[in-house]
């Protein structure tokens, strides 16, 4: 079986749930050392603890499963202020906010996207980007990612 992002997620998805938490998202990237990151989230929020927690039980999973044949670093973080966008559920609560968009091909002429999201349904979203709206099917996302709005004025 191919290692993908929704076998990572299928096999830790029972140890997070086990400890209270969410997978927010599943990123793998490098070839030789590979990077599997780990989002989690809880509605009061992560620490670095739930971090550790987290890791140590992800860590037990994967050498029991043994998905990856080559060597892996694993990191478990929380979301943070540019959280990743994944699940639909995730796009529906930021509506009205700014994501960007990286789509595996191309979508009006174009692969990237930053702009207010408009709308998100189980599908697809829309995205506004200079006054043009562009509707963006999830099955085409390479990545997205909330913009992140920092209030300077504390």
């Amino acid at each position: 079986m191919a290692l993908t992002v929704p076998h990572i997620e299928e096999l830790l998805l029972p140890g997070a749930e086990a400890l209270g938490y969410e997978i927010v998202a599943v990123e793998l990237s490098g070839s030789e050392s590979s990077i599997v990151r780990v989002y989690i989230d809880t509605e009061k929020g992560v620490n670095v603890d739930d971090c550790a927690k987290a890791s140590r039980q992800f860590s037990a999973i994967l050498d029991v499963e043994d998905p990856i044949s080559n060597r892996y670093t694993l990191e478990v973080s929380s979301p943070g202020m540019d959280r990743p966008l994944a699940k639909p559920l995730h796009f529906k609560a930021v509506v009205g906010q700014q994501v960007k968009i990286k789509m595996a091909t191309l979508v009006n002429g174009r692969r990237r996207f930053t702009g207010e999201l408009i709308e998100a349904n189980e599908e697809f979203i829309v995205v506004e980007v200079d006054g043009e709206q562009s509707e963006l099917p999830y099955t085409e996302m390479d990545r997205a990612r909330l913009v992140p709005v920092y209030d300077f004025n504390i």
